[in-house]
């Protein structure tokens, strides 16, 4: 059990490095108010996530302690809802009507489909 717990808290601190850093490079790039470093960073996160579940499932190629590793510590510290959630207010807050409803649609488009898109490289690809 000690082993799972380390390999979450090992795999959620790099994905959150990778996220804070990539996340912070997009956004360097413009100056607009659209988020487009977390909807960027969320959208890898569930292609990641896609393609981890198919390999781990569909492949049998990741143990199941590699599988907790990338799906609940690096992926789920690579995504983030929170910050998602946070950006969605901050756009209502400043008026900023059509970016936010923008970017809900494109992430929640984005992402489901990323995740069909990692599942299925797996699939027809590796």
């Amino acid at each position: 059990m000690i082993r799972s717990f380390i390999l979450v808290f090992i795999g959620g601190g790099l994905g959150s490095v990778v996220r804070f850093s990539l996340g912070r490079w997009v956004n360097s790039l413009h100056n607009h108010n659209f988020p487009y470093g977390t909807l960027l960073v969320n959208i890898i996160a569930c292609f990641t996530l896609g393609l981890v579940i198919g390999l781990a499932d569909h492949k049998q190629w990741l143990s199941p302690p590699a599988r907790l590793f990338w799906t609940i510590g690096f992926c789920g510290g690579f995504s983030t809802f929170s910050t998602f959630s946070q950006e969605t207010f901050y756009l209502i807050q400043g008026g900023f009507n059509l970016s936010m409803i923008a970017y809900v649609t494109l992430s929640l488009l984005f992402c489901v489909l990323a995740v069909y898109l990692g599942l299925f490289a797996v699939e027809h690809i590796f």
